[in-house]
């Protein structure tokens, strides 16, 4: 792959493992890694103790957050693998929460309009990985991380992301996509895994022509 950048995002539900994929494929070949703000997020501890009052405040900040991040990627003449893509947030997260009674019309509406506009100024990722993963393994990768924020995600807001996962990855078609099946694997921790994880990914990158030499 020398000489050509690779652009990967790696999508999913809370909990699926993308942080952790992102870590060991940027080791594994020397990436440089691109994580979704968390520690650093003055939102999510409110956001998850009241989704009403500060789920547009949250979404806004994500989409500032990830827009400046993918410029910036779009930028740089080195691959990248990126944690989380800017497309989940209005099919999936913002979605949810409009569906839900948790975000207002109005302003759906203004969050949806301002990502159709921020979005249409950025190339999409050469590659799409999409964790599939079930409520049980979610559950459990979410309680062994311990955010404490976390810990009280109700199973059926996590249900509803999944089926909207689900739909969005179905009809994604702004590039290549790969679909790995999580729930049997465990790739941080058994190299058997991770090397099953990677000789998919390395089959599809070399599928695709235009990014080697």
């Amino acid at each position: 792959m020398a000489g050509n950048k690779i652009f990967i995002s790696i999508a999913g539900n809370i909990g699926s493992g993308k942080s952790s994929l992102t870590s060991i494929m940027a080791k594994r070949f020397q990436w440089i890694p691109y994580f979704e703000s968390v520690q650093d997020n003055p939102y999510l501890s409110d956001f998850y103790a009241n989704m009403k009052r500060w789920s547009f405040n949250l979404q806004i900040y994500f989409l500032a957050h990830r827009f400046r991040t993918h410029k910036e990627i779009t930028e740089l003449q080195t691959s990248v693998i990126q944690d989380r893509s800017i497309y989940e947030d209005v099919e999936i997260f913002a979605r949810n929460l409009y569906e839900l009674g948790n975000m207002d019309k109005r302003d759906y509406e203004t969050y949806s309009s301002l990502f159709k506009e921020m979005t249409a100024y950025l190339a999409p990722p050469d590659i799409l990985i999409y964790l599939r993963a079930s409520i049980p393994t979610l559950i459990s990768q979410i309680r062994k991380r311990g955010r404490v924020y976390e810990m009280n995600i109700d199973k059926n807001y996590l249900s509803r992301l999944n089926e909207s996962y689900e739909q969005w990855i179905e009809n994604y078609n702004l590039g290549k996509k790969i679909i790995i099946d999580t729930d049997n694997l465990d790739f941080v921790h058994s190299e058997k895994d991770f090397e099953t994880v990677i000789s998919t990914i390395e089959k599809q990158l070399s599928l695709d022509l235009k990014l080697f030499t």
